[in-house]
């Protein structure tokens, strides 16, 4: 698994800005797909592929155990693009997504939430800001430095975003995995009913 942009050459929106949509297809229970760095027993271990649904404190848990326990690693595959927002999927399993992202400063991400599924984040090195609100809940920020970790349900939409002057990386998994994520102009824009869980994408039948 090579490390992928968000965005082609050819995207005209502002590089500082994120989006994402699954187009893969899920392993099958048990399987699982790790980054070829990463191809060790110990993430074999972490990221249980026989586990298919996690809750925030299991993936507060594999993010942070991830982040410090596979520093140097970590430290290896990672990149910092100025132009364009950079990520590498870490794993993936019929459960859970594993990510890693870097965040040059003034990148981030738009309002959004995950569909559903519940997700956390790890502070590799850096620091982000993270703008959130829960269904019918008021807009609160928190500061993430390094080495920090949080666990979210699925009813938490966010806005993450390096606004320090130094660059910054996080480990971030959400379960169940691929679902698409959904975007909003606003943080107050958030429905006060959380919308219901999207349609994870389903393994390719063959035959």
């Amino acid at each position: 698994m090579s490390a992928v942009r968000q965005h082609p050459p050819e995207d005209k929106r502002s590089p500082h800005l994120s989006e994402y949509s699954p187009t893969e297809p899920l392993p099958e229970p048990g399987a699982v797909e790790l980054h070829p760095r990463l191809d060790i027993p110990l993430l074999h271990d972490l990221i249980r592929p026989d586990h298919l649904l996690w809750t925030p404190r299991e993936l507060r848990d594999l993010t942070g155990l991830v982040a410090s326990e596979l520093t140097g690693r970590l430290l290896d595959i990672v990149r910092v693009d100025d132009e364009n927002r950079w990520w590498a999927k870490l794993g993936l399993t019929a459960g859970v997504e594993l990510w890693l992202l870097s965040w040059a400063p003034g990148q981030g991400t738009e309002p959004h939430e995950h569909g559903g599924a519940s997700g956390s984040f790890s502070v590799l090195f850096g620091a982000l800001r993270e703008d959130y609100r829960y269904p019918a809940g008021p807009v609160r920020t928190t500061h993430h430095d390094v080495g920090s970790r949080i666990g979210f349900g699925s009813g938490r939409a966010h806005q993450v975003r390096n606004v320090s002057s130094v660059n910054s990386a996080s480990v971030h998994a959400y379960s169940p995995p691929l679902l698409p994520v959904r975007y909003y102009s606003d943080l107050a824009d958030v429905p006060p009913i959380p919308p219901q869980r999207a349609q994870a994408a389903q393994p390719k039948e063959l035959g």
